[in-house]
């Protein structure tokens, strides 16, 4: 079925037949469970640092184990009876790199579970953790080896299978001996650096990302958020290290709110989900910061952190269903 792309981005998407729109079943469609988990674990963190009640973190929770289950069974069957456009996905250049959403989605949910159900937290994490290790080793051979790869590819979505390492030491030290921890740690903050210096160089010296990816740039904030977190999990204090680590994440974040009306214009696609979880990292390390340093400021900043970025993932909630119920979503994207 060949459309123009210009008759792609109309304001009502054409409207497929339903095996049509499972083959088109996008799978960064799970950075949806890590938005919702992210949100989740700020407000499970805002209810001991700010004492609100844990209503709001149960239900995010809730949805998100929803949201997981039920994106999970539609890429099985789209895996089950197009695995051919699930191969292909696995062979894009930027499609890649959010087949580990959702492993990431699976290690944030076995944090909220840990809770209720230790065993079960331990379960998750651990699958989580082989999964996303496959999914590191997959695509850095796969930037090592294969062709075709161009520097207009690079993009801050290339932060998540390798550098979404970070994450897994923030329950990871519950379950096992830190050192596994610190393996994770160091695969991601290392590579972070390499990455980081990448994506600076393309965005500074090349063509502005397409309109498609110009969310993803909210990714630049995740890694120095999520680090500092799992360094001070790890370590158990907030040192130099640290601080550089949260203060670099608030800097990030403050360079992107100076363009807010850039995003708030721009046109809807499922990558606008990139806002979500970051903004959720950078609120989390902050109400860590309000409890373990103390202060007014963090305390303020981490609840106008928090009021933000659950005003935001309810309005991609609201602007998704739009889209869903409008079939903007399951399109070709040329």
């Amino acid at each position: 079925m060949s459309q123009s792309p210009a008759h792609l981005l109309a304001p009502v998407a054409p409207r497929l037949e339903s095996g049509e729109r499972l083959r088109n079943f996008p799978v960064p469609a799970f950075a949806i469970v890590m938005g919702l988990a992210g949100l989740a674990l700020a407000w499970l963190r805002a209810e001991s640092v700010l004492g609100l009640p844990i209503a709001a973190s149960a239900a995010l929770s809730l949805l998100a184990a929803a949201a997981f289950v039920l994106i999970a069974a539609v890429y099985g069957l789209k895996l089950a009876r197009h695995p051919a456009e699930v191969l292909k996905e696995l062979r894009h250049p930027v499609r890649v790199n959010f087949f580990a959403t959702i492993s990431i989605g699976l290690v944030l949910l076995s944090t909220l579970v840990y809770e209720r159900s230790a065993t079960t937290a331990a379960w998750m994490w651990t699958a989580a953790a082989l999964l996303h290790l496959c999914f590191t080793l997959y695509v850095v051979n796969a930037w090592i080896h294969r062709t075709g790869i161009e520097l207009g590819h690079v993009n801050p979505a290339w932060f998540i299978p390798v550098v979404g390492n970070v994450l897994l030491p923030i329950s990871g030290v519950r379950f096992y001996s830190a050192e596994v921890s610190w393996f994770f740690f160091s695969v991601g903050l290392v590579f972070w650096l390499v990455l980081f210096t990448i994506v600076m160089y393309r965005l500074f010296f090349h063509a502005p990302l397409p309109e498609r990816l110009t969310p993803t740039l909210f990714i630049l904030v995740a890694p120095p958020a999520v680090s500092c977190v799992a360094y001070v999990n790890l370590t158990g204090n907030v040192d130099a290290f640290a601080r550089v680590m949260y203060y670099t994440a608030l800097f990030l974040t403050m360079l992107l709110a100076s363009n807010a009306l850039r995003y708030l214009r721009a046109r809807f696609f499922l990558s606008a989900w990139a806002y979500s979880f970051p903004l959720a990292a950078v609120t989390i390390a902050t109400l860590m910061m309000a409890h373990r340093v103390g202060g007014s400021v963090f305390t303020g900043l981490g609840a106008a952190l928090l009021a933000l970025t659950t005003v935001v993932v309810g309005a991609l909630l609201w602007r998704t269903g739009i889209a869903v119920a409008r079939h903007e979503i399951c399109v070709p994207e040329s």
